[in-house]
């Protein structure tokens, strides 16, 4: 299943949620990009910008994506940072400005409804956020719209679970400490695979797909250093976790330290990542 269709899922809370819970974490994102550099310039690799060319980064956040894409393609090109949290946009452009580039052009909007006009782009690039968006199909449809006939895509989406004890090792912890939600968040892993993720770019008016995995290392000094990573990465779960009373985070964190005892590595701890890169073209 692509989309949600859980009974009783509610998206506009559930984007409302994700929106809250980015924006609190919008500096600690993107502090921790280090941890997902190679991970990043692999799917930057895969879209190719070339100097001149108009991006749209979708599911921006602080911007990561977009000032490596534009470093590519000015002077004369220019890339867009879009996204639904707005202090994560802010957070780019502050950071931009930091590192000497132009300013770097923002729009806080809903990925499933672009305020974009039609073929607006040459590319889009779109990393660790189909996934999240409750209706990714026309998500891509609206992606469609707004790159150029020819254009492309370029995306990453988590692997399946067993791939990805980075991020499974806390979901494992809160699934056993924690009740199930009355209604699931859509799982972050649902278009890991290429059954999974290629048709649903076929169906969007996307060929020539081609799909690619990429695997990483991450390492943290700690089991609290892992969390706090986890915890960095995940929106609005993280927002909800954050609402728990402080003895239930503290068992939390006491869980994900036993969980992690597999990934021991010297004084510290190496836990695997991996994601699922798509690039393709619009028809």
């Amino acid at each position: 299943m692509t989309d949600n269709a859980s009974p009783g899922f509610d998206a506009r809370r559930f984007k409302a949620l994700e929106r809250t819970g980015f924006n609190r974490i919008a500096a600690r994102y993107a502090d921790g990009a280090p941890l997902r550099a190679s991970l990043q310039a692999a799917l930057l690799d895969a879209a190719a910008p070339a100097p001149g060319e108009h991006l749209l980064d979708l599911a921006a956040g602080p911007g990561l994506l977009a000032r490596d894409a534009a470093r590519r393609v000015l002077p004369d090109g220019w890339v867009v940072a879009s996204d639904i949290a707005e202090s994560m946009l802010a957070e780019g452009q502050r950071r931009a400005a930091q590192e000497g580039l132009p300013d770097l052009i923002s729009a806080a909007c809903d990925a499933e409804h672009l305020a974009f006009a039609d073929g607006s782009f040459d590319a889009a690039l779109l990393g660790l956020g189909l996934f999240i968006f409750p209706q990714p199909a026309r998500a891509l449809a609206e992606l469609h719209r707004v790159i150029r006939p020819g254009g492309r895509i370029a995306l990453s989406v988590w692997s399946p679970r067993d791939e990805v004890p980075l991020i499974a090792c806390a979901q494992d912890c809160i699934a056993r400490l924690l009740p199930a939600p009355k209604v699931p968040r859509p799982s972050v892993f649902r278009l890991g695979t290429a059954d999974g993720l290629a048709p649903l770019l076929q169906d969007a008016g996307f060929d020539a797909v081609r799909l690619e995995p990429h695997a990483f290392m991450c390492r943290f000094a700690c089991a609290e250093d892992y969390w706090q990573a986890f915890l960095d990465l995940a929106g609005g779960a993280a927002e909800a976790l954050s609402r728990l009373p402080e003895a239930t985070q503290a068992r939390l964190r006491e869980e994900v330290a036993a969980e992690l005892s597999p990934h021991k590595d010297g004084d510290g701890y190496a836990v695997a990542g991996s994601v699922l890169i798509a690039t393709a073209r619009r028809r």
